[in-house]
């Protein structure tokens, strides 16, 4: 299940009146366990305040709508570290950084890749391996693509917090 195109469009302004953008809706699971997931991201991420925001807001404009005819949850939450490319403008803003790409069950030639994010070129996402063998996928046979977690720098860097 899908939401309606409308209803996408008036909680991504939702999102856009708060100075964020609505990344992704996500419809998992079903029936009474299914959860509507919004995604929200911001110029300098998201706060904990920002999401609970967006959620008040949002649970108004769905209650009117109601997209969706059972129980379920209404998740709002920030892409996290490891946050997904939704989009193929993605694919060029976070060129240069590890990501794992994660190939629909049909395609025989890699399952998932791993590597440095080069960008697209056309319809090709283009990705180096750790061995230096630059890698083309086609983007309509992705099923995931996410940020690679640098975990030793993330250490590193909470470590010299004050």
């Amino acid at each position: 299940m899908k939401l309606d195109a409308s209803l996408e469009n008036e909680l991504a302004e939702l999102a856009a009146g708060e100075g964020l953008e609505l990344l992704a809706t996500e419809l998992v699971g079903s029936g009474p366990r299914t959860v509507l997931r919004l995604v929200i991201d911001g110029p300098s991420g998201v706060t904990l305040e920002q999401c609970a925001d967006i959620s008040r807001q949002a649970s108004a404009i769905l209650d009117v709508s109601d997209p969706i005819r059972h129980a379920y949850t209404l998740e709002v939450t920030s892409p996290g570290l490891d946050r997904k490319l939704y989009h193929r403008q993605d694919y060029e803003k976070f060129a240069g950084r590890m990501v794992k790409v994660k190939m629909d069950p049909g395609f025989r030639a890699h399952r998932v890749v791993v590597g440095e994010l080069i960008g697209l070129e056309g319809d090709e996402v283009r990705l180096r391996t750790p061995a230096g063998d630059d890698v083309s996928l086609p983007l309509d046979r992705v099923s995931e693509a996410r940020l690679e977690v640098d975990w030793d720098a993330v250490l590193k860097e909470g470590k010299s917090r004050p």
